[in-house]
């Protein structure tokens, strides 16, 4: 643990923390919702909606969804928030059931650079508990760790993700305990009617190809149901509308990189892509795609350098029947992430999305029509020229028709089907729908829905 010596009669305080949760139970977003509660009780007011941070996906270690928190505050009371903060996450974690937590607290109205950086890296890198540790040390940010740290990577990525461009909100529902491992029940057609309503405000509510429910988890953990979109009040509304049955012990918006493709934002060379890794590829089709058993497409990528990789499609991305299409020479720009390479197979690229920008031409070669009878003719041998079989009538002339084959396929962006989606996969509405750079002098506004607690019978603003 280190102390905070900077800023100290600041009354700006950053909380950030991760990895609370196991493969079974609980959720960091209800651990956010529970310490919200509690500080909302204080003198306290927010100053940004919860963020809720994803980072990057292709982490062995990660947690199920490998996010992240952070409660950004103004208080005059930070020992007693810390003091609670650091007990509630070392009471209600999974420690020793897979949960490394770590938590951290910088205060001050200034992000450093350095946090804003680790940031970045976290969302398509891996970042080391040694390099968090030493950062936190250099930036004087006071931190809690337990079981292997892992946790702190987390928590100081959370407090240097400002969120300044693009982002998209959720409000997240919560069970009340005892009702955690039944059978959450909602209303399919409601969920399909403010899906078509809301659009294209809110998106990942329902599959309509494979009739599924997206919006609500299948575990024991507290989350009831999460609605996404590009607005808090949209969101909110659409809670509204399930009309849920079941006693709920509350909700929270968070404000997040859910939907933004922000793990894709790192341009990647060939000759240097790491494992784990995660990016964008501007390359052209070096092998031909094959059908492997399972129905994943294997092809072969090369970049502007003359480098080549292995690249896959995988079958519930849906975008397979595009992939077995693709042509040698095709230029195209990938979203990827890097799969390790085994004593059985190299090192992969595991496409995301594929925008097609031009496709190679391809032809079709035909022996020519016999000029006296419209028969086709047939060839003599190679430079013999064709003779018909019909009227016996010969060219030694005369070569092949050509004509440009129908590739059935067309330039543009193309998108794993919802069910593959993972929390950051960017969906094919939000393409034009990005947002602009946030002015960062002006603390937003909250919206008066953000937070809601059965306990205290009424909205919490």
């Amino acid at each position: 643990m280190v102390t905070t010596a900077k800023n100290e009669s600041s009354d700006i305080l950053h909380i950030g923390f991760d990895d609370t949760d196991s493969q079974r139970r609980r959720c960091t977003t209800h651990l956010a919702f529970r310490i919200a509660n509690y500080l909302l009780k204080l003198e306290v007011r927010f100053i940004d909606y919860p963020l809720l941070i994803r980072l990057n996906p292709n982490v062995p270690w990660k947690t199920r969804g490998n996010g992240a928190i952070c409660l950004r505050i103004k208080t005059k009371t930070h020992e007693r928030i810390v003091e609670y903060v650091k007990r509630a996450i070392e009471d209600e974690s999974e420690i020793g059931s897979g949960a490394n937590p770590g938590v951290a607290f910088l205060i001050g109205e200034q992000v450093p650079n350095a946090l804003k950086d680790l940031s970045r890296v976290a969302l398509f890198d891996i970042v080391s508990t040694y390099q968090a540790e030493k950062i936190a040390r250099q930036q004087c940010i006071q931190y809690f760790t337990f079981g292997n740290g892992q946790g702190l990577i987390g928590s100081l990525a959370a407090i240097g993700s400002l969120l300044l461009g693009d982002h998209t909100f959720e409000v997240i529902a919560y069970r009340k305990l005892e009702n955690c491992g039944t059978n959450r029940v909602v209303d399919v057609s409601r969920v399909i009617e403010y899906s078509k309503y809301t659009f294209p405000n809110t998106f990942n509510n329902y599959d309509e190809k494979n009739r599924r429910v997206l919006i609500t988890p299948h575990g024991p953990d507290p989350v009831f149901c999460g609605i996404r979109g590009e607005s808090p009040d949209v969101v909110v509304w659409s809670l509204g509308r399930l009309q849920i049955e079941e006693d709920l012990d509350g909700y929270m918006i968070f404000r997040s990189n859910q939907g933004t493709n922000m793990h894709l934002h790192n341009p990647l060379k060939l000759e240097e892509v790491k494992a784990f890794s995660a990016g964008y590829i501007l390359g052209k089709v070096s092998k031909k795609p094959h059908v492997i058993p399972g129905g994943h497409v294997l092809f072969e990528v090369e970049d502007r350098n003359g480098i080549t990789c292995p690249a896959a499609v995988y079958e519930p991305t849906g975008l397979t029947d595009l992939a077995s299409k693709l042509e040698l020479g095709d230029i195209m720009e990938i979203g990827c992430s890097v799969r390790s390479s085994t004593s059985n197979f190299p090192k992969i690229l595991n496409i995301e999305y594929i925008l097609l920008l031009r496709l190679s031409e391809r032809y079709s070669f035909f022996n020519p029509l016999c000029k006296c009878c419209g028969k086709r003719m047939k060839s003599e041998g190679r430079n013999k020229g064709f003779q018909c079989e019909k009227c016996g009538f010969k060219d030694r002339v005369i070569k092949k028709n050509c004509s440009i084959q129908n590739r059935n396929i067309s330039r543009g962006l193309y998108v794993p089907t919802p069910k593959a989606h993972r929390h950051l996969t960017k969906p094919i509405q939000r393409y034009g729908m990005e947002k602009a750079l946030l002015q960062t002098s002006v603390q937003p506004e909250l919206f008066s829905k953000w937070f809601y607690s059965s306990c205290n019978t009424k909205l919490c603003v």
